[in-house]
């Protein structure tokens, strides 16, 4: 599981990025593998939804064991399952790139990230470089389209 200062690295990194590469204010949320939030950071400007959203993304990832832009991908071809999902789920199901599996350097499961903020592209780019810069891994993320 993962660890209140692994949490606080991959929160601080992720925003770090996120202002290194230009993005809009983001909230970052990062869950441990029961789903529980173990860190929330919203930057100054992050709109007043960002947080359910990041924790949503989060979730979804955690939930269903891929990132969400895969759950998103999936979501595409069986929109009955995907839509009974989000309901069974109580509205932490949020089908769009921006979170992301966190494993250590084994592949272990610790939980997961989910950023919100920014265009989708740009948030899970944060989360994926704030997993890497804190020394951690996540699992491969398909080819954005």
């Amino acid at each position: 599981m993962i660890t209140l200062a692994q949490a606080e690295a991959v929160a601080a990194a992720t925003l770090e990025h996120g202002r290194a590469v230009g993005a809009a204010p983001l909230t970052v949320a990062v869950l441990d593998t029961g789903g529980h939030l173990v860190v929330l950071k919203r930057e100054d400007g992050s709109g007043i939804l960002r947080p359910q959203i990041a924790h949503a993304k989060a979730w979804s990832a955690l939930g269903m064991g891929f990132s969400s832009r895969e759950i998103g991908r999936r979501a595409e071809a069986q929109p009955v399952f995907f839509g009974s999902l989000a309901s069974v789920a109580e509205g932490r199901f949020a089908p769009a790139a921006g979170g992301v599996l966190v494993r250590d350097a084994g592949g272990a499961l610790l939980g997961a990230v989910g950023v919100s903020g920014d265009i989708s592209d740009v948030d899970e780019a944060c989360a994926l470089a704030g997993i890497s810069a804190a020394g951690l891994r996540s699992d491969p993320v398909p080819d954005r389209p």
